[in-house]
């Protein structure tokens, strides 16, 4: 017992094992407190209570540790800096985890004819119409596709019309659609 607490008041534990736990519990919880505000936002709300205690639990514990500790000034930087790197370590895997729907809005000065078809082919649900540009006239696509899909469209878009504008708008909800099987597209097509 003596040997512990002579170990938890030593300088070792005090100014470096201690600050990296609180630095590591920090971008564990504000990871967690990213990813579940994302997950709000996108309608997926079940996640929420979840995530939601794990993050306060380890709050709670990292905060405890910075009161019982007030005089140490290396747990206040690497608490503040543990919150900046969870919130980049959240965003980050929040873009990966690639959750929700997308409205995707393609411009094409050209004929739109085979983005159309190589949408189409690839199993993605189009609406499409003429409109009137600045300049010309040009054809404007929509389509709605789930997030994790954004590449492959971007892919065709570029294959079939590299010069074409194009946008992509969260959806938080849509009521039917035309997504997607296991259709493959190729660049040959």
């Amino acid at each position: 017992m003596i040997l512990l607490n002579t170990f938890y008041d030593g300088y070792l534990f005090t100014y470096f094992i201690l600050p990296a736990l609180i630095f590591l519990s920090r971008i564990i919880d504000v990871t967690i407190g990213t990813v579940r505000i994302v997950m709000v936002s996108k309608g997926q709300k079940s996640w929420a209570p979840i995530l939601g205690f794990f993050e306060v639990l380890i709050w709670l514990i990292a905060i405890s540790k910075i009161f019982q500790n007030l005089d140490n000034w290396v747990c206040y930087v690497t608490y503040a800096a543990g919150f900046a790197t969870g919130n980049y370590i959240g965003l980050i895997l929040e873009e990966r985890l690639a959750v929700g729907i997308v409205k995707i809005q393609i411009i094409t000065r050209k004929k739109a004819g085979k983005l159309i078809k190589n949408l189409t082919e690839a199993g993605y649900g189009i609406t499409f119409h003429e409109a009137e540009g600045s300049s010309e006239t040009v054809s404007i696509i929509y389509s709605i596709i789930n997030r994790v899909e954004i590449q492959k469209v971007e892919d065709i878009i570029v294959a079939t019309n590299p010069k074409a504008f194009y946008s992509v708008e969260d959806v938080k909800s849509v009521n039917k659609g035309v997504f997607p099987g296991k259709t493959v597209w190729r660049k040959g097509k």
